[in-house]
């Protein structure tokens, strides 16, 4: 019987610790010999890719030295090429089964580490022939691999924006950032739509090219009045666009495309849309990118165009030149009513111009937003004169600009002679209680300004008197705001003072002034008073603490025939007990009267 013995050569460099084996050594007698043990070191091996076995062949039993004797002789040979058959095949069998074997082994171990793969990677690897079937309205121009760019969970979603397109007549997608894929499957229900009149895709990350999506669905709906696309990096590019898709439109009154990255050659395309499209009523177009050039475009756009009657320009860069281009524009316009021009840097020279052609315009002007535009006392005196002249003009803006104390003189004596302006924005104009006192001298016989807006100017304490003393019995103010005019405890007991009388004023605003709880305290023993005008105050930002609120809480439980119907103390220095205390008197109030009063600290 045989003894075999194989050792692998593996494919990596391996260190072989010393090994026993067996050694024959010859006896002195013919017996032959015996095999004793004997210890082998063996080196680093350097393995290759085939594989290789060492055979080691021992014979042994009753023969005895016969077969020894033919053991030396073959260890003498080349053991490849006298090799029998049945030797070859000792070798070929147990190495295909120990590859057969490792192989299936590691098979198993991979499928037991790897971890499976997620559900959401197997839909995106579907074909589209696998998912769902979506069907898009002709003119979508639906974009490649969108079936395999979203999820289950995006479509569904998607689904009820769609039901909601189909469902209402004023819809809100505002914020959703569905982006280009979105737009181009939300656009079929656009299309031939007969019920939604309002939609609103903005801040959801649309881009020039999903302005494509549009392209044959605006063209077929007829009933949508109003789109609003403000907030998505859509560029010249995109605006251009839907331009020319607008161009055959014949129902969007309302366009908005705030924020969109627009610039002159954008302001250009709009222009061209102006000149052929009669339905557009509300232009806007704030807080982008056009310049000089641009506002140069919308003016000759003007000269031809005779159904806008709001266009929005604010926070743009049309500057002097600016205005003086559209005023060109305007002169022989007979559709426009209101402009916004907020935030362009005009100065004063660019409003010299453009009050000027405002004066030729042959339309009806009836608000005018000319806030942060850097005029100075020299801007209001044209101000003043346009003032003066108009019959139509209702809302005039002003805010932060630095007209002064001079700029206030001028537009108070415009307002003694005007009799349409029901509504004027004065605040952060650096005019102090010299200023005030004039307006508020206007004030005396004007009976048509109903909103008067005064906040972020230092009329201080001497202020506050001058504008009460004559809003005590005067004037048909309703809304006043005089927030941060640092009117301080002392104004406060002035404005208090004045509202024991006045009868008109139903919204007062006198955040951030520093009222503390003893100007809390005096406006307190004024809301014990019967009145039945003023429903809401705001007192926010004015250090008031605890004390405040119980004088507050304590005058609404007193009174229960007042009006208040929202109080606002937030961002003062309230604990829980003034919290609890005005609570407690809302709850009261409730109670006693039904009535709820909205507080908020």
């Amino acid at each position: 019987m045989g003894f075999t013995s194989t050792l692998p050569l593996y494919s990596h460099t391996k260190i072989r610790p010393s090994k026993q084996s067996l050694r024959f050594e010859p006896l002195a007698s013919d017996s032959g010999g015996r095999l004793v043990p004997y210890t082998t070191s063996f080196g680093t091996w350097r393995c290759y890719s085939r594989s290789k076995r060492l055979t080691v062949k021992a014979a042994y039993g009753a023969e005895g030295g016969a077969r020894r004797r033919i053991y030396r002789q073959s260890q003498a040979e080349q053991p490849t090429s006298s090799a029998p058959v049945k030797q070859v095949a000792s070798f070929v069998v147990p190495a295909g089964v120990f590859v057969a074997a490792t192989f299936v082994l590691w098979k198993v171990v991979e499928k037991l580490l790897m971890p499976k793969p997620s559900r959401s990677s197997s839909v995106e690897n579907k074909s589209p022939s696998q998912g769902l079937k979506w069907s898009f309205a002709p003119g979508t121009n639906l974009l490649s691999g969108f079936a395999a760019k979203i999820d289950r969970q995006s479509k569904q979603t998607l689904n009820e924006f769609a039901k909601e397109l189909r469902a209402f007549s004023s819809v809100d997608m505002s914020g959703r950032n569905f982006g280009d894929e979105g737009l181009f499957f939300l656009a079929e229900s656009l299309g031939y739509n007969k019920i939604v009149e309002e939609v609103s895709f903005a801040a959801n990350g649309i881009t020039a090219a999903g302005i494509k999506a549009l392209d044959g669905v605006l063209q077929a709906n007829i009933v949508l009045k109003t789109l609003n696309l403000s907030g998505n990096p859509i560029g010249d590019e995109g605006v251009k666009c839907l331009c020319d898709i607008l161009v055959n439109n014949a129902s969007i009154q309302k366009l908005q495309l705030n924020s969109v990255d627009l610039g002159d050659e954008g302001a250009k395309a709009i222009a061209e849309l102006l000149k052929k499209n009669s339905t557009l009523r509300v232009l806007e177009l704030n807080n982008n990118m056009i310049d000089y050039s641009g506002f140069t475009s919308l003016a000759g756009a003007f000269l031809e165009n005779n159904t806008v009657r709001n266009l929005h320009l604010n926070g743009n860069y049309g500057g002097a030149l600016g205005a003086n281009a559209l005023a060109k524009g305007l002169e022989g316009n007979k559709s426009l009513r209101e402009l916004h021009l907020h935030g362009n840097s005009i100065g004063d020279e660019g409003v010299r111009s453009l009050l000027l052609g405002l004066s030729s315009h042959k339309g009806k002007i009836t608000l005018l937003d000319l806030g942060n535009n850097s005029i100075t006392a020299k801007g209001a005196f044209h101000v003043a004169e346009y003032i003066k002249k108009s019959k139509s003009l209702l809302w005039v803006n002003l805010y932060m600009n630095d007209i002064g104390d001079e700029g206030a003189d001028k537009i108070a004596d415009a307002l003694k002679q005007n009799r349409a302006i029901t509504t004027i924005d004065l605040g952060g104009n650096n005019i102090h209680a010299k200023g005030v006192s004039v307006i508020a001298e206007a004030l005396k016989d004007n009976t048509i300004i109903t909103n008067l807006e005064l906040g972020y100017n230092p009329i201080g304490p001497d202020g506050a008197k001058a504008l009460s003393e004559v809003l005590k019995f005067h004037g048909n103010v309703k809304t006043l705001k005089l927030g941060w005019c640092q009117i301080g405890p002392k104004g406060a007991e002035f404005i208090a003072d004045m509202l024991r009388y006045n009868n008109t004023i139903s919204m007062l605003d006198l955040r951030a002034n520093g009222l503390k709880d003893e100007g809390a305290a005096c406006l307190a023993r004024s809301l014990k008073v019967v009145n039945e005008a003023l429903t809401s105050l705001d007192l926010g930002f004015n250090e008031i603490r605890d004390d405040g609120a119980f004088a507050i809480a304590q005058a609404l439980k007193a009174n229960a025939d007042v009006t208040v119907t929202s109080l606002n103390l937030a961002s003062n220095f309230l604990t829980k007990f003034g919290q609890s205390a005005l609570t407690d008197a809302r709850d009261h109030v409730y109670e006693m009267s039904e009535r709820e009063v909205n507080i908020f600290f």
